[in-house]
């Protein structure tokens, strides 16, 4: 699997979010001020080739589906930015997201708790 770009993963959050749909749906869908018609539909076509969504015609149109889950994507993306940023270490990034927030201990007791509440 490769990493989305801005405008890819910018169409992809709006396929998970909608399940299925065209590119006209996609553009509604797309923060003022809205991208071309043309623009989302070369995005669409280029999602496909990598293999992240697919689609069903209906004649001359076609809607379009996931074929990548938003969490099986996300474990990837996160996997790839700890290796990055952070030596593999989840540790470390927790680390250095404790840090940056000004977490103090109380949060992180919250934290620890509600990690060893979840379920497997």
């Amino acid at each position: 699997m490769k990493e989305l770009t801005k405008a890819e993963d910018q169409v992809m959050q709006i396929l998970w979010k909608l399940g299925k749909g065209f590119v006209k749906d996609i553009v509604e869908e797309m923060p003022d001020p809205k991208p071309a018609y043309n623009t989302i539909s070369t995005i669409v076509r280029i999602l496909e080739t990598k293999g992240f969504i697919d689609h069903k015609a209906y004649g001359k149109t076609h809607e379009y589906f996931p074929l990548v889950s938003k969490d099986k994507y996300t474990k990837f993306y996160l996997n790839n930015m700890i290796k990055g940023y952070f030596n593999g270490s989840f540790p470390n990034l927790v680390s250095f997201f404790a840090k940056e927030n000004k977490l103090d201990t109380s949060d992180i007791e919250k934290l620890l708790n509600e990690i060893k509440n979840q379920k497997p």
